[in-house]
């Protein structure tokens, strides 16, 4: 229990920090969405002071932050300009969307990094592990907006995928099967692209952490006791190689959080980077700060899974001090 409440003690700290950067820095950044309106001849000058007041922008930027931190005390995030609604409601629905598409790649991403990697450390040096790492490479050192925007072309090209959208619009008239055929189709670009921008990096730390014990004393003496080469590798090479790549899982689901705001943008799916990059341009300030807390909030979450992992795997983090 201290384990995890010191943990949330941090991520609280964290949060509040991130709060305070990011109310700053949008707040501080040149002109607001009303500006505009002050350019629109058909706009009196005094609608636009009585709207700025209304929504207390020509208060102190100290007391804005505090009466914004405790709105956000009592589950209010601010409201919209753009949208004219609350913040929370909206950030919601984008953010359903966002950890759908995050949460698969992540599951999918290690499903295929795992085989990959512990086969590449297998035959090190040989064929497999050759063929690894020039797909690796290959990857790494391709962009991620060319990939990105070279499925988008595919997609376009070929017909057949969607270019955009979650599912389709007459999605619930469709039948149950055809309705999640039409789901899988949406998502099969974006999540490939997220998978193959995540898959280099967690192929090469899962090979490098399986190199690590291959040759251990123990796993040795399990192979002269002929124990079968499946079990040896899954059941006693890869929870000793598990610890680095433990801490790389809460890593990785914020990665891709991150790698998923540049695809939903290029590829119109409805979640939290097209919301961001709009609020961004609108100046909608208390949408860019809600979005940033929640995907702030969605990396803790990921580092705090895995931490908690890590103490269940690890005997040694479990282990209290000994008093002297």
């Amino acid at each position: 229990m201290r384990f995890v409440l010191r943990r949330m003690a941090h991520a609280a700290f964290l949060l509040f920090g991130v709060s305070i950067l990011t109310y700053l820095f949008a707040a501080l950044a040149p002109g607001d969405y009303f500006d505009e309106m002050r350019l629109n001849p058909q706009i009196a000058p005094e609608t636009v002071v009585a709207l700025r007041a209304q929504y207390q922008l020509d208060r102190p930027l100290p007391l804005r932050y505090v009466r914004w931190l405790n709105s956000v005390m009592h589950g209010d995030l601010g409201y919209s300009f753009s949208y004219n609604s609350p913040v929370g409601p909206l950030l919601l629905v984008r953010a359903r969307n966002t950890l759908f598409l995050t949460l698969t790649a992540t599951l999918l991403a290690w499903g295929l990094a795992l085989p990959l990697g512990v086969r590449s450390a297998e035959y090190l040096g040989r064929l497999p592990d050759s063929l690894v790492s020039w797909m690796t490479a290959g990857l790494l050192v391709l962009p991620d907006l060319a990939l990105t925007l070279g499925l988008l072309l595919f997609a376009a090209r070929s017909g057949w995928f969607p270019t955009g959208g979650v599912v389709s619009l007459d999605f619930n008239s469709l039948s149950p099967i055809n309705k999640l055929r039409d789901l899988v189709l949406h998502m099969t670009l974006p999540l490939l692209a997220l998978v193959l921008t995540a898959l280099p990096l967690l192929v090469r730390h899962v090979r490098a952490a399986m190199t690590g014990v291959l040759d251990a004393p123990f796993l040795r003496a399990a192979r002269g006791h002929g124990i079968p080469r499946h079990r040896l590798l899954y059941r006693y090479a890869l929870p000793a190689a598990a610890n680095p790549l433990i801490s790389l899982f809460g890593f990785s689901i914020g990665s891709l959080l991150s790698g998923s705001l540049l695809v939903e943008v290029v590829m119109s799916w409805p979640g939290l980077g097209p919301l961001l990059v709009e609020a961004i341009l609108s100046r909608d300030l208390y949408v860019v700060i809600g979005g940033v807390l929640l995907s702030t909030l969605f990396l803790v979450i990921g580092n705090l899974i895995a931490d908690l992992l890590l103490y269940w795997a690890d005997p040694r983090i479990r282990a209290e001090p000994v008093a002297k």
